[in-house]
């Protein structure tokens, strides 16, 4: 080391053995700038009195110092490198690296100074932060950063961690190194904070908007607050973003700047609408800047109301659904493509300058009848007044008159004629017609042919008359045909014969039709017991019917008659003897007459041998020899039994007496 460089060394040493507290700024400033070489010694922990002391020892320094710093100058150089800019999010942490190094590695200075210094945020002035050697680091109190900074070093140089980054720290950082002899150097970097905003708050104007209006008017605001930097706002419709367009798209923009720094951005959207924008959706989304990117959020979509006149109108039959027929009630409704929906005028073409009476956009006509058929209009009644827009719609109200039968009501026919009758009703649908008798369909068309007509044609023919498309109209229609004639007997036979036994009772019967109805009158020869048991009628047949007593050979007659003519129907009974005869002998009867006679035998045995034993038990019959000898030598066959079973009561009971008595013989019995 040359003799300069010892020297310069022992002074520092002596600079710091004595404790001094500082040299001449004013001296070491121009010294810098007079030889590119900075050169500060700072000093902390030394009272007033000790910083003075210092200064009267090594008053003669500062000379000294410029003489032999000269010729250091040119042995090293520092290099320093910072970034630009180091980006951060609110509340993490900073990392601001400062490297540097020496031109001449060989002659490092034993002795660095590092010094961090922060622009003031109101001025353009620095603030130190912080500053250290290789022996001690020190954190400037009573700064913002004071507990909140730490400096590291390494290899490659050193770094300054700045925690919990606030908006406040959004600002220029200082890093300065000196080297003495060596020289120093200094390097910035800005500190970018970054806080995102919340979520962006879009709101529509709640009232309706015109397309007539000639400006354009507000549509949406849109809000996104406590953001740093500055957020960005930018609207969108269906997606598409929104430029400003002088008389057809506005954007106002309002910054707010809080009290803690962030920023509220509020954004105004004026437009210009058209009919189509009803059914458009406008958005917002607000970007901002976070480290190493730039980050977007979009708002929800609101639809705006437009108020736009009406152009088109419509009027259609809203029920019943399908036909309408006389009775129904019809309700028309009338809608136009205008907003908001304005009130209409009704009234038909035949009498366009009578308003119907109506409720809102809706006609109700009812009960309607034919005479409602005709072609219905209806109007919108805008602000601006009459318009000539109309919708219309023809209305066609279905009727069914009642049926006419021809002929009508009842109709007298002689048997055997022919008949034509016809049902109509005027409608204004295609109609069927069907006949009816006694629920059977007898015809089909409107026309009914009744030929050679019978008694059996008499009766109610009812004719039915539907709308096929229409199945609610329907009509009705009835004629009643009458058969006359003489008197007609039911049954092919007009003589019946039969045999019947003597004694017996047989019944004849007689049915007659007829128009008149005919009265029935019976006449019988070979007897005189005879009485009506069945006389009744109807509109169409009398029927009658007699019991006789079989006592001879009979003849009957049934005479049907009316005003019209007789008939007779003829009744012939032949009377028959009746014969008493025996019935022959069959062995099966008699086998089975004496399979019953032994059954009940033997019935009546074992009855009497229970008594017997019930009377032996009771000491009624004696033990002995004779009384048992007594007892069988009575013997009964086959005929005593059945002597026994024809006997009355009396008798069994003699027997039983004499059974317990014993066998008492008299002298015939010997």
């Amino acid at each position: 080391m040359t003799g300069a460089g010892q020297l310069a060394e022992q002074l520092q040493e002596s600079f710091s053995a004595a404790a001094v507290g500082q040299v001449s700024s004013g001296l070491l400033a121009n010294f810098s700038s007079t030889h590119h070489f900075s050169f500060s010694l700072f000093w902390t922990g030394y009272d007033k009195q000790q910083k003075d002391m210092a200064f009267q020892r090594g008053a003669f320094l500062p000379l000294f110092l410029h003489v032999c710093l000269l010729g250091c100058s040119a042995w090293a150089k520092v290099e320093l490198t910072m970034h630009e800019s180091v980006e951060a999010y609110l509340g993490d942490s900073a990392q601001i690296p400062c490297q540097y190094s020496f031109t001449d590695a060989n002659n490092e200075p034993s002795f660095v100074m590092i010094q961090w210094f922060v622009r003031a945020i109101s001025s353009s002035s620095r603030k130190r932060i912080f500053y250290g050697d290789s022996n001690q680091q020190v954190v400037d109190n009573n700064t913002e950063y004071s507990g909140r900074i730490q400096v590291t070093s390494d290899q490659q140089g050193i770094q300054l961690t700045i925690q919990d980054v606030q908006i406040s720290d959004e600002r220029e950082f200082f890093c300065q190194v000196n080297g003495l002899a060596a020289g120093s150097a200094e390097g910035k970097t800005h500190l970018r904070v970054f806080a995102p905003p919340d979520a962006p708050v879009i709101e529509g104007v709640p009232t309706g908007i015109s397309v007539t209006n000639e400006v354009p008017s507000k549509v949406a605001s849109c809000e996104a607050q406590n953001g740093f930097p500055k957020p960005n706002i930018t609207w969108y419709r269906n997606g598409l973003p929104l430029m400003s367009s002088p008389g057809h798209v506005n954007v106002l923009i309002l910054v707010t700047r809080e009290s803690s720094g962030f920023y509220s951005v509020q954004s105004t959207l004026e437009y210009k609408v058209v009919k189509e924008d009803k059914d458009a959706h406008f958005s917002c989304e607000v970007s901002f800047f976070v480290p190493g990117a730039i980050r977007t959020v979009e708002s929800n979509s609101v639809n705006v109301t437009v108020h736009y006149p009406t152009t088109m109108v419509e009027l259609w039959k809203e029920s019943p659904q399908g036909l309408v027929k006389e009775g129904d009630t019809v309700e028309l409704r009338c809608q136009g493509d205008g907003n908001p929906p304005p009130p209409f005028i009704f009234s038909r073409e035949q009498e366009p300058d009578v308003d119907l009476e109506s409720r809102g956009d809706v006609l109700i006509l009812a009960p309607v009848s034919r005479k409602d058929s005709g072609i219905y209009q209806c109007r919108p009644l805008d602000s601006d007044g009459y318009t000539e827009v109309k919708g219309e719609m023809q209305l066609t109200v279905h009727y069914l008159d009642p049926a006419v039968v021809v002929p009508k009501d009842s109709e007298f026919m002689l048997k055997g004629e022919d008949l034509t009758a016809t049902c109509n009703a005027l409608s204004s649908l295609k109609t069927s017609t069907v006949w009816y008798k006694d629920g059977k369909q007898v015809g089909k068309g409107n026309t009914l042919h009744l030929q050679d007509v019978t008694y059996e044609t008499t009766g109610e023919y009812i004719c039915e008359v539907t709308v096929p498309s229409l199945p609610a109209l329907h009509t009705s229609g009835s004629v009643h045909i009458i058969v006359q004639g003489g008197p007609q007997l039911v049954g092919m036979d007009q003589e019946v014969q039969m045999e019947e036994a003597t004694g017996r009772v047989v019944n004849l019967s007689c049915e007659a039709q007829g128009h008149p109805l005919p009265s029935i009158s019976w006449n019988i020869i070979g007897s005189q017991r005879w009485h009506e048991v069945v006389s009744k009628a109807n509109e169409h047949m009398t029927h009658s019917v007699v019991s006789v007593k079989v006592t001879s050979d009979i003849s009957a007659q049934c005479n049907a008659s009316n005003d019209m003519g007789t008939e007779v129907k003829a009744f012939s009974v032949k009377a028959i003897p009746r014969v008493t005869t025996t019935a022959p002998f069959s062995p099966a009867e008699d086998s089975g007459v004496i399979i019953v006679v032994i059954i009940l035998c033997l019935l009546l045995l074992a009855i009497l041998g229970s008594v017997l034993y019930f009377l032996h038990k009771k000491g009624k019959i004696p033990c002995g020899r004779s009384g048992k000898q007594e007892i069988t030598k009575e013997k009964t066959t086959k005929d005593d039994i059945v002597v026994e079973m024809k006997s009355n009561t009396k008798n069994e009971e003699a027997v039983l007496l004499k059974a317990v008595n014993g066998d008492k013989k008299g002298p015939s019995d010997k």
